[in-house]
């Protein structure tokens, strides 16, 4: 996998409009422009090997662009679509424009994909996508502050360095999906899908993981549970499979199904799979109504409008099902609608690319027996990245998601929400600032204390520096407090009035904590850092590396002084053009790390160097291990100035 941990491919696998790759075996997928049954349990294939192949340019990049782009590697697909947009923007399929601009809005870069948008509204006036976003010309601003506001946490107690997601509750225990156990076949080395369960205490803490069942965990994958009220009855994701093993489509793809199975003292029954099911496309992720009378489902079956809509189907007294049927253009889209969950009140929440969101998967909701209006979710529940599979318990105060932002555990993490009981809120915005150089400092930790001390919310600055942060709208004396490595701590002190719900331009400022090295010098030897390495084909600096760009990052706002000029480098392996391109991507990924620390971005430069500056002997045709390969993609810290 070139940008996101191997694993992340597991997310392709359990989304709807990727679902349908849950093959095992190594047939070339369908076609290019097939991109919702593209990508395989198995890495993305490279330029060079696709060329060897036989295909055309126009193709490699279609293929390269979607299978980075089904994966979430939206900036290695955002490469390969500007390849393909170059040659002729006008012959490709429309589609490839709109995921160009999700691609770029995924790595927020706003205004081009707003741009792209633009173009693609243009030539689809009658798509659905295009008219959401006529309609809804500022909806960031309106989704990165929602009216219902939310704490997460993330899951640490139950999520593993490998994907977890889809959590749905069973009695007081949380149901999940995860790749944690490892299995995997010899022609294929990323890891099956189990269900695992943990407890909820009343504290809402996790405890006691386990596997849920070994007659419903089996060879295959099996994902997104859910349970009738009193616990009997699950449904469930598996592939087409049977004890015979897998069954597939013509172009050997085992498609997924919903299965049922139901409680027989402490195991379940031989699981059956549902009559609406198909061999030749995807039905998934179920959520049961509280009466068991309804079964919401995502599905790429023949008669919907996108790479994957919502669906629900009766389920009748006798146990059968009635005819399934499409939600409707207000839910659905050309684009993926995908991860139903109903609630108690007939809320309806689901994941989609397809209507206004922050990038990736939103999450969304709609009340079925109100207002029918789709509404964003918003920040936090959202990010930039793929946010998808929430539900809430009974008082809908509480609940789970999983999520592939930044910062956390695995590729793919469960978190816990929290809706606050507050009515009334003042929300503060401001910048916190370098007291002496006035330089913004990006990623500082703002905290809101009351009186007492007791911290009542937390968040952190953007690049830019800024923040917004929430305090209760009441006649009380609060305290901003931020803190940052190297800093000292910076506090504001404010009162706010029940009447009095914005407070703007707020400047909170940080000292530095304190003040050598020649012109010349690497960093990497002058502070004794792990040298900084990249994935194959990645540009994105691995969690193991934020420990060492740290210290860079501590070292020089300890020393206002220095400028630094980041030179990376690729290994032999790719085409030069290729290599200098993601040399460039790897020194201003560097950059941008350590200006999102707070680093003044006049202070830093970065180069990429391609291969042309290899430490061993790894050229062009000289055979080599994977560990001297390694050795030259890395990061080098040059001090150019004091």
């Amino acid at each position: 996998m070139s940008l996101k941990p191997t694993y992340l491919l597991l997310l392709l696998l359990v989304t709807i409009g990727y679902t349908s790759c849950f093959s095992q075996n190594k047939k070339k997928a369908a076609e290019a422009d097939n991109f919702d049954h593209y990508a395989y349990m198995q890495d993305i294939e490279s330029y060079s090997s696709l060329l060897e192949k036989g295909y055309d340019e126009i193709t490699i990049h279609k293929k390269l662009g979607n299978a980075n782009y089904h994966t979430a590697n939206y900036d290695v697909a955002t490469f390969w679509y500007e390849k393909l947009l170059e040659n002729d923007e006008v012959a490709v399929s429309p589609d490839y424009l709109y995921r160009y601009a999700l691609a770029l809005k995924s790595i927020k870069r706003y205004d081009e994909s707003n741009e792209w948008m633009e173009k693609f509204k243009q030539v689809k006036t009658n798509d659905i996508r295009a008219k959401l976003y006529t309609g809804n010309v500022n909806y960031l601003k309106e989704i990165q502050i929602p009216k219902e506001q939310y704490t997460i946490e993330n899951l640490t107690e139950i999520n593993s360095p490998e994907s977890d997601f889809a959590p749905s509750y069973y009695s007081k225990n949380l149901v999940f999906t995860t790749s944690r156990d490892l299995e995997t076949q010899k022609y294929n080395k990323l890891p099956y899908l189990n269900l695992y369960q943990s407890k909820i205490t009343e504290e809402e803490n996790i405890s006691e993981i386990s596997g849920l069942s070994p007659l419903l965990n089996t060879k295959a994958n099996e994902s997104s549970t859910t349970f009738s009220n009193d616990g009997e009855t699950i449904y469930f994701t598996r592939n087409n499979f049977s004890k015979n093993g897998f069954k597939r489509d013509k172009n050997g793809i085992s498609r997924l199904k919903i299965y049922r199975s139901f409680k027989e003292g402490n195991t379940w029954t031989e699981p059956e799979d549902l009559p609406f099911n198909g061999t030749n496309y995807s039905v998934a992720h179920p959520s049961l109504s509280k009466d068991g009378t309804k079964l919401y489902f995502a599905s790429d079956m023949p008669g919907g409008m996108g790479a994957s809509d919502i669906y629900v189907v009766s389920v009748l007294s006798n146990g059968s099902f009635g005819e399934p049927v499409n939600m409707g253009t207000l839910i659905n889209t050309e684009g993926k609608e995908t991860f139903p969950f109903i609630s108690d009140s007939d809320l309806l929440y689901f994941a989609s690319n397809g209507h206004p969101g922050l990038g990736g998967l939103d999450i969304f909701k709609i009340d079925l027996d109100g207002e029918s209006k789709v509404t964003n979710l918003g920040s936090p529940i959202n990010s930039s990245e793929d946010d998808f599979s929430l539900v809430m318990d009974s008082s809908e105060e509480v609940g789970y998601f999983a999520s592939n932002r930044k910062g956390g555990k695995g590729s793919d993490d469960i978190y816990s929400l929290k809706r606050s009981d507050m009515d009334c809120f003042t929300f503060i915005e401001g910048h916190a600032y370098d007291k002496d150089s006035d330089v913004p400092l990006a990623e500082t930790r703002i905290e809101a204390l009351d009186y007492t001390g007791q911290k009542l919310e937390e968040t952190v600055t953007a690049s830019d520096g800024s923040y917004t942060i929430r305090i209760p709208c009441q006649e009380k004396q609060y305290q901003l407090s931020g803190t940052k490595e190297g800093y000292e701590v910076g506090s504001l002190y404010m009162l706010t009035t029940s009447d009095k719900k914005q407070i703007n331009n707020t400047r909170l400022e940080l000292e530095q904590s304190e003040k050598v090295v020649d012109v010349g010098s690497d960093l990497v030897k002058v502070l004794k850092l792990t040298p900084i390495y990249f994935d194959l084909n990645s540009s994105y600096i691995n969690k193991s590396a934020y420990p060492e760009l740290n210290k860079v990052v501590d070292y020089m706002s300890r020393r206002p002084d220095i400028k630094i000029a980041v030179g990376s480098h690729t290994d032999s392996r790719e085409g030069d053009d290729y290599n200098i391109w993601l040399s460039r991507r790897r020194a201003m990924r560097t950059v941008e790390y350590i200006t999102s620390k707070g680093i003044d971005p006049s202070r830093i430069s970065g180069k990429g160097y391609g291969e042309t500056q290899l430490l061993n002997q790894c050229a062009n045709g000289i055979r080599c291990s994977e560990n001297e390969h390694r050795l030259n993609r890395r990061s080098e810290f040059i001090v150019i100035e004091k």
